[in-house]
């Protein structure tokens, strides 16, 4: 299943022979990890990325035996602003329907898409990761190498905060559009709240599953370039003591 791995600074990167054989891998890395900590501690943290490209990761983390979910909490690592509670665009409502509602966390932490005070979002969703040191991030990298919704122009690798406002960049903004996730540009909010890039850093592990060729150019910039920067957040994985990048044959054409 995995046809190539390799090593990019601090970064693991597995290759592997198809779509499903990525999630596979992943998920199995994902709950070997969660399987030891749980032998460690009573109590795990677990951020999660909502996007079609997790979706088989997801798929066969919930089919996973011998995972105690009631011994987890559950994040997920950025929302849509404006959006309707109940829109299926919305990360929350994408990841209740692949995870959340799938298996019996200890407790679900959404971020709210239909806000009325984003700033309070904010400040509550801090709390709660400062209260909740992150074990595991499952995630995933944007088109133009986002991580979350830290764009290239609103990306800093030093933030002060953990959540923040942020405007999306024209680039992630289309590929909610080439993900099927909405019929035409227009209609995708020009805003959200997002995780920032401290708290990936912070995090014990990084599983990144990343399909599709639509993702290679992402990829070969974050496993190929020679600067490490807010340019393509992406690249700061390569920085983290614990963090794995999970590849198809299309989204690893171009390395």
């Amino acid at each position: 299943m995995i046809t190539r791995e390799f090593k990019k600074d601090k970064l693991t990167v597995k290759i592997m022979d198809s779509r499903q054989s990525m999630g596979e891998v992943a998920a199995a890395d994902a709950v070997a990890e969660i399987k030891k900590l749980q032998a460690e501690k009573d109590e795990l943290n677990i951020i999660f990325a909502a996007a079609p490209s997790q979706n088989e990761t997801l798929a066969a983390l919930v089919s996973a035996e011998g995972i105690e979910w009631n011994k987890i909490n559950a994040f997920h690592m950025d929302e849509y602003i404006g959006l309707a509670k109940d829109a299926p665009q919305g990360f929350g409502n994408f990841l209740a329907r692949a995870i959340f509602d799938l298996v019996p966390f200890k407790s679900v932490n959404y971020l709210a898409p239909d806000a009325s005070d984003p700033e309070a979002t904010c400040k509550r969703y801090t709390e709660l990761l400062e209260s909740h040191p992150v074990d595991i991030i499952m995630m995933g990298i944007g088109e133009n190498g986002h991580i979350a919704f830290n764009d290239p122009p609103v990306a800093d690798f030093n933030d002060s905060k953990l959540v923040k406002i942020v405007e999306l960049d024209p680039i992630c903004r289309q590929q909610q559009v080439n993900d099927g996730c909405f019929a035409s540009l227009d209609l995708v909010p020009t805003h959200a709240l997002s995780l920032t890039i401290p708290v990936f850093m912070k995090a014990k592990k990084l599983i990144c599953s990343v399909p599709a060729p639509t993702k290679a150019d992402a990829v070969y910039t974050t496993c190929t370039s020679d600067e490490i920067s807010e340019k393509c957040p992406a690249t700061v994985m390569r920085l983290h003591d614990d963090a794995t990048l999970y590849l198809d044959p299309d989204s690893a054409a171009k390395i």
